[in-house]
């Protein structure tokens, strides 16, 4: 295997596993009657419970699959590119994997950063849950 084909297969795992920790978002309270009554341990436990109450009725957050997606497509585009560069230069099959490393990481470096905000139906679900118990959702952090 050749050193730049080594780099690329892991500097592509090395971003995928650094960016499978990345954290999904949470809501933000603006400190209400509520959020001053109860302070913020029983807040965040709270929206913590509305969590729950979301992934229990089959609500989720819904942020890994974007990721593998965004992988998958980036893979076959860089693969695609690399096989073209390497053809005017007579490697095409290694430029085809190097380009689909590359390709990978970089897509699914994007589909995590935007992994981490959680689709519409969680949001709604997680903010009208705690809109029921008093608190008001100012955004999503």
């Amino acid at each position: 295997m050749r050193p730049c084909f080594r780099a690329a297969w892991v500097t592509a795992g090395a971003m995928l596993l650094a960016l499978a920790g990345c954290a999904t978002q949470r809501p933000v309270l603006y400190p209400n009657a509520k959020y001053d009554r109860v302070g913020p341990e029983i807040a965040q436990r709270d929206v913590d419970d509305c969590i729950r109450l979301a992934e229990q009725h089959g609500v989720s957050p819904s942020g890994g699959e974007k990721v593998v997606r965004s992988g998958a497509e980036g893979a076959a585009v860089g693969g695609a590119g690399g096989a073209a560069a390497g053809a005017v230069r007579g490697h095409a099959g290694e430029s085809a994997a190097v380009g689909a490393a590359f390709g990978a990481a970089a897509a699914a470096t994007r589909g995590a950063i935007h992994s981490g905000e959680p689709g519409s139906v969680y949001k709604g679900f997680v903010q009208r849950c705690l809109r029921e118990k008093g608190y008001d959702v100012i955004g999503w952090k």
